[in-house]
């Protein structure tokens, strides 16, 4: 299979509801495995209530993708949601230093690089964002992850529980072979192996962290890593989240 480009056209902002876009970056080379793979990348942008910008997982702050933004309006939240995705943040940082940066501080970013977050995710709040935007944590042994619903267009923003990945649109032969041993491929996208392993000894945390994805009732769940799922939210949590619930 000939190299690609997945999910063209990149740093481009594309509608997903009504305040709400998604943005497809460019790969990421991440080590998992041994092995150095290209991973897809994806931002979530959400324009707040009050006009202001909140973007989760930062793609590449390319030219193109900064000026439609500040078309939109400022840029007020850089969110990490968990510590493999910073690898953009201290650029888009730099470029729009009165931006509130928000992870979850207990955690060093996967390069062991400390992060000086403004915002604890883990904290008790309130949160700046609120009532748009309600948030979870889900505590991992490696490393933890951040979820998020945004009520008005009730969508539900995962980062790497659920991963649906589309093998023509993997560029690596390598993962294409890795992807097809492991999971998670599109259309039954779940947690990867080593995401599970992370969780196993917090399962009754993530069955609560499920039970209230479930109550703030999603139509749609937008993803970091392969085919985001537009309708049927429900549906595909009960599904992708069934190791959860069998203990696995």
């Amino acid at each position: 299979m000939a190299s690609l480009i997945p999910y063209e056209p990149l740093n481009r902002l594309k509608p997903a509801a009504d305040d709400l876009w998604i943005v497809d970056g460019p790969e990421v080379a991440m080590r998992y495995f041994g092995l150095r793979l290209p991973f897809t990348t994806r931002m979530t942008v959400v324009r707040l209530s009050d006009g202001r910008l909140w973007l989760h997982s930062p793609t590449e702050p390319a030219p193109e993708l900064t000026a439609a933004l500040d078309a939109l309006g400022p840029v007020a939240f850089l969110v990490s949601p968990n510590r493999l995705h910073t690898t953009w943040l201290a650029a888009w940082r730099k470029l729009y230093p009165l931006a509130v940066t928000a992870g979850i501080a207990a955690e060093a970013a996967w390069s062991g690089a400390r992060l000086d977050f403004a915002l604890d995710l883990a904290g008790a709040g309130p949160f700046p964002w609120a009532p748009d935007i309600e948030h979870l944590v889900a505590p991992g042994n490696t490393f933890s992850e951040a979820d998020f619903f945004h009520h008005p267009s009730r969508t539900l923003i995962l980062t790497d529980l659920i991963e649906n990945f589309e093998l023509r649109r993997v560029s690596s032969r390598w993962l294409r072979l890795l992807l097809r041993v492991t999971g998670p491929l599109d259309p039954h996208g779940t947690a990867p192996p080593d995401m599970r392993y992370s969780f196993r000894g917090h399962l009754p945390a993530l069955r609560d962290a499920l039970a209230r994805m479930r109550a703030w009732g999603p139509e749609r769940i937008v993803i970091a890593h392969g085919r985001w799922y537009e309708t049927d939210a429900r549906r595909e949590l009960d599904r992708a989240f069934g190791w959860v619930e069998k203990g696995a």
